[in-house]
């Protein structure tokens, strides 16, 4: 990669002396708990082994045999996948020089945690390439036609437009995702990601659309926009006129430094976008943090964010715009009654979308089939199948998991998985 700095710490020296590295395994087992917001609940195994493979009997598992059942591959579009590297293979990838240092141990072990999650080869050179290699093996678990939708990832810019590189925790190029998906095109679709504030933003978006991104991904604490800033607008106009959803996060973030204000995750804010036609995809439907509401003015105070957003898909304004992906609500992080008023709100399900939030479901203390188990929500046979599962290929235990879930006797229905009628404008 290209670093912002010379005095980054090369990955190759991170894995220098013995006594480094005990330190680093260390630091791992704490890093990822209290990264997650999971203390206490953490397995005795952190770390992925990324050796196991999916075996003929655990592919032909009456459980996965069921998640399947009833849907139709070639509309499972994973609506929420991230690339992510160092920048090793020409991607153009850039990461800030704090997730490269142990000196700065929360950003390096998150990193750490990531690449283990993916299974990426740290050799030199190799880190890249081997992310995207790994989702190719995955891909072959599954049955053909489903995809997966990768996103870029912009990086932080001022009020002006300008962009700030040290300010960044990452940057996931444009011209990456759109190049690892076009070699792949049975496999991948891609999401650009687009500075609003960017002086040529809307050409931006035009070219990316041209070149068949299929929606526009924002993280706005981290990347430094309000999405409630009418200097959006044209920006707005443009998704709306090119029919392209805008896939947002909102709540609280806890994987992502950020430049912006916090509360500039609110779901609230993104009304400005509804009332101006744009498709909005909520990711983790908003399921984590607080935010204040809004709606009260000088008497706001701070609700679950997850409330803000049911708000939201109960307003008129938002039956044919709003949507929430449900990547990340079976994390350990994640309330259990989120899960089941999910289910439960079976006047939401059309507008509820599948996504992994891939490579966290590959990082084995976020996700606990026990605990949901506990909570009613999944069968207690079920446990030990998916802890298998999550070993052999995270990608297939997330939809085998989330298929699973049930409410008072009900899951999340097939066409919360059959993404694709939202994404492809040819479809639609």
């Amino acid at each position: 990669m290209t670093l912002e700095s010379k005095n980054a710490v090369n990955p190759a020296s991170a894995r220098c002396d013995p006594a480094r590295r005990r330190w680093l395994r260390a630091s791992l087992g704490l890093g990822v708990v209290a990264l997650a917001g999971v203390a206490g609940y953490a397995r005795p195994r952190l770390l992925h082994p990324c050796a196991s493979s999916l075996s003929p009997e655990l592919a032909a598992h009456p459980l996965v045999a069921a998640a399947w059942r009833g849907l139709d591959p070639a509309q499972v579009w994973d609506c929420h996948v991230h690339l992510a590297g160092i920048g090793d293979g020409g991607s153009g990838i850039r990461i800030s020089t704090r997730m490269l240092s142990p000196w700065h141990p929360a950003e390096y072990v998150q990193r750490l945690f990531y690449m283990n999650a993916a299974c990426v080869e740290e050799a030199p050179g190799r880190v890249d390439d081997s992310f995207v290699e790994r989702l190719h093996a995955l891909m072959s678990d599954l049955p053909g036609g489903c995809k997966l939708m990768l996103y870029a990832f912009e990086q932080a810019h001022d009020a002006a437009g300008r962009p700030l590189p040290g300010a960044s925790a990452f940057h996931v190029p444009d011209g990456w995702a759109r190049r690892v998906a076009h070699s792949a095109p049975r496999s991948f679709e891609w999401v650009c990601s687009i500075h609003p504030y960017r002086p040529d933003a809307v050409d931006a978006l035009e070219a990316a659309a041209a070149a068949g991104a299929r929606a526009v991904k924002w993280l706005p604490p981290a990347m430094g926009i309000d999405p409630a800033d009418a200097a959006c607008d044209r920006f707005y106009d443009a998704l709306a006129r090119l029919a392209l959803p805008l896939i947002t996060h909102a709540g609280e973030e806890r994987a992502v430094r950020g430049v912006g204000r916090t509360d500039w995750g609110n779901p609230l804010r993104l009304r400005r976008a509804l009332d101006r036609g744009v498709r909005v995809v909520l990711a983790h439907c908003a399921s984590l943090g607080e935010d204040l509401d809004l709606d009260r003015g000088s008497a706001a105070r701070p609700l679950p964010s997850f409330e803000l957003f049911a708000r939201m898909m109960d307003e008129p304004r938002a039956r044919d715009r709003l949507y929430g992906d449900i990547s990340a609500v079976v994390f350990r992080n994640r309330a259990p009654a989120v899960v089941a008023r999910l289910i439960d709100r079976e006047d939401w399900h059309r507008r509820l979308l599948y996504g992994s939030d891939y490579p966290l479901p590959g990082v084995l203390p976020l996700t606990s089939p026990s605990s949901l188990a506990a909570a009613g929500l999944l069968d207690g046979e079920a446990v030990d199948v998916l802890d298998r599962l999550q070993l052999a290929n995270p990608l297939l235990f997330d939809l085998v998991l989330k298929r699973s879930l049930r409410s008072q006797g009900r899951g999340l229905p097939r066409h919360v998985f059959e993404t694709r009628r939202v994404f492809d404008r040819s479809a639609a």
